[in-house]
């Protein structure tokens, strides 16, 4: 599982075999996410809380999200993304 950022207890993941639209994972205790890259859609269940804090790291790193998940389809490893602090 290729965790690209961890902050306050949120864990962000890619995968390099998953699906369009171009998107990733969340994981924040028992809670699980999909949010979209560019349009934030999100599939699952998360506190709201968290998922404010999400939708601020994603904002701030939609080049290198995009980036990552090109890396990914062509076969390469993603780079990790600096956290929130």
């Amino acid at each position: 599982m290729p965790e690209i950022c961890r902050f306050f207890g949120i864990i962000i993941t890619m995968f390099a075999d998953d699906h369009n639209p171009p998107h990733f994972h969340v994981r924040y205790g028992d809670y699980e996410a999909i949010v979209t890259i560019d349009k934030g859609v999100v599939k699952g269940e998360m506190p709201r809380s968290a998922l404010k804090q999400v939708f601020r790291w994603m904002e701030l790193n939609k080049e290198e999200l995009a980036a990552n998940w090109q890396r990914l389809q062509q076969g390469e490893e993603p780079e990790k993304i600096e956290p929130l602090k």
